[in-house]
């Protein structure tokens, strides 16, 4: 699919494994960073759904993309159905060609593509700076916020010293490494806590769970309980599976390897009313962070009752 606009001096293609380098070209453009090797690749690879490649680039008149917005095909599931949805993922528009509509006009055009391909609904977590534009501009309907929970762990930030130079951020992976080895377990992501909880939620099937691998995350065992974890500068939980008598215990171990980690904060975000946000909010603060908001396009799926956690963002 072609969208022709040459009267504004530009045109506009449907996402495919032919043009996926000019997403990360563009990315490179609007973040000053090269993405990892075959990242858009893969995250754009969902053909488990039996759906993939939602989304447009639009391009000037010399075939440079100047912006980007794509959607990510999965599952909901509500009750005992599984539904088709997908999250609102990248969006990108060249520091050149910015405040020109493409954004809204890219928008249309992939719901419609949605609509088209037998998405049910959509759901995304913009940032406070998308998100009256999403409302106003797009008819996003927004159904609550996620919080966050921000632990402090005491320890040194050492990724700041070791970043600073390529030999010493390899030293310091491989320590990294070597403090996780006895805590890690041979599999790939967990499912759901909050479908636990009675509500709908992402469904992490082993399908779902393999794709999922395009980023780096790692399960680990502590005692009884189960946590999905990406490390950076902080330690982000995605999902854990913990029993309340459990939870104060983990948390002190958590803490314990982060300062061996030399990260100096734990993260979680998920929605309100799951059992994770009670054992969290009795304990720690809650910040609110992201906004949560469905585009419906089929069906009478009930969006309030879908929750989320940090995993199911696509940057986890």
């Amino acid at each position: 699919m072609e969208t022709d606009n040459t009267i504004n001096d530009y045109f506009i293609e449907r996402l495919s494994e032919h043009n996926l380098h000019d997403v990360e070209k563009l990315h490179t453009a609007v973040y000053g960073k090269v993405p990892p090797a075959g990242f858009f690749f893969k995250k754009y690879d969902t053909s488990f759904t039996q759906v993939k490649y939602i989304g447009f680039i639009a391009y000037n008149t010399n075939r440079v993309a100047i912006a980007y917005y794509g959607v990510i095909p999965c599952f909901i599931k509500v009750h005992d159905t599984i539904v088709l949805a997908a999250q609102s993922a990248d969006t990108m528009t060249h520091p050149q060609f910015r405040f020109k509509g493409l954004f809204v006009e890219l928008s249309n055009i992939t719901f419609q593509l949605c609509r088209d391909t037998g998405i049910n609904l959509l759901f995304g977590f913009p940032n406070q700076n998308s998100l009256p534009g999403a409302i106003n501009k797009l008819g996003w309907q927004m159904t609550g916020q996620m919080d966050c929970f921000v632990i402090a762990t005491g320890g040194l930030v050492w990724d700041k010293v070791f970043s600073k130079l390529a030999f010493l951020r390899g030293l310091f992976s491989a320590y990294q490494k070597s403090c996780l080895k006895k805590y890690l377990l041979p599999k790939q992501g967990m499912a759901n806590s909050v479908l636990e909880d009675g509500f709908s939620g992402v469904y992490r099937d082993s399908h779902y769970l393999n794709y999922k691998s395009y980023t780096d995350n790692h399960i680990i065992k502590i005692g009884n309980s189960l946590l999905w974890i990406k490390v950076g500068r902080e330690l982000l939980i995605g999902d854990i599976l913990v029993r309340q008598i459990d939870f104060d215990n983990v948390i002190y171990q958590l803490k314990l390897l982060c300062r061996r980690l030399g990260v100096a904060g734990i993260q979680f975000h998920t929605s309100t009313g799951t059992s994770l946000h009670n054992l969290f909010s009795a304990r720690f603060e809650a910040v609110p962070s992201f906004a949560v908001l469905f585009q419906k396009f089929k069906g009478d799926v009930p969006i309030d009752k879908i929750k989320f956690t940090s995993a199911d963002i696509d940057t986890f």
